[in-house]
């Protein structure tokens, strides 16, 4: 099997390969492994733009996992390390695509220690130095161009917080940036507080497939 080169051309949620035929998820997420029950990461990768009957192989790491069709394209459930992703359409024809895994990026934090407001609209940090919305709105993206869903995180107070959603930085919040939207991917979203070394709140949230209805203007 000769495989392409790397992927041309990435999306907000998917990556096309070098042939244009087939495609893989731009990101990785966590979400339920129905043979296992617990969370896992996994990503996506099917067929872009198929012919009626058209599948292809999926293989990780050199070994065959799944077959992905026009109707259906493949879950592929990964291992922590480095990851080698290839959609066969023939021993000609075959995408690459590569993802790291770090080591408990499914594992959720405790979040135990958070509160609810009385009407259970508001989810306070076990430091109580800030607080989010539960259910996410729909709102435009500006970053992706895209209506996604989105919660607003809160400084409660006039601490500096360093926010972090998926181990990725965001932003700051302090006295002079109160709240900020945190857009969601795909599956399980972690957002983290952390006011330097002293306390860390985090929550997590659902982003569903990632997009959402028509855009309203984030709050």
């Amino acid at each position: 099997m000769a495989a392409l080169s790397t992927p041309v051309w990435a999306a907000t949620t998917v990556q096309v390969g070098a042939s244009g035929k087939t495609y893989a998820s731009s990101v990785v997420q966590c979400a339920a492994n129905p043979d296992t029950g617990e969370q896992s990461p996994v990503i996506e990768a099917g067929l872009f733009n198929p012919k009626q009957g058209a599948s292809a192989i999926v293989s990780l790491n050199g070994v065959s996992v799944a077959t992905a069709t026009a109707d259906k394209p493949a879950n592929v459930w990964l291992a922590d390390g480095n990851n080698k992703v290839v959609v066969a359409l023939s021993k000609k024809t075959a995408d690459s695509y590569a993802f790291t895994v770090q080591a408990g990026m499914c594992t959720l934090p405790d979040t135990s220690g958070n509160t609810f407001s009385a009407d259970g609209m508001l989810e306070y940090g076990a430091s109580g130095k800030s607080y989010a919305t539960v259910t996410p709105g729909c709102a435009l993206n500006p970053s992706t161009g895209m209506g996604q869903p989105y919660v607003n995180l809160f400084d409660n107070g006039t601490y500096l917080l360093n926010i972090s959603v998926n181990g990725v930085p965001l932003t700051q919040l302090s006295g002079t940036h109160l709240h900020t939207p945190i857009f969601l991917s795909a599956g399980q979203n972690v957002i983290s507080a952390a006011n330097g070394y002293v306390s860390t709140d985090y929550y997590v949230r659902d982003g569903g497939d990632g997009t959402c209805g028509p855009a309203l203007a984030a709050q």
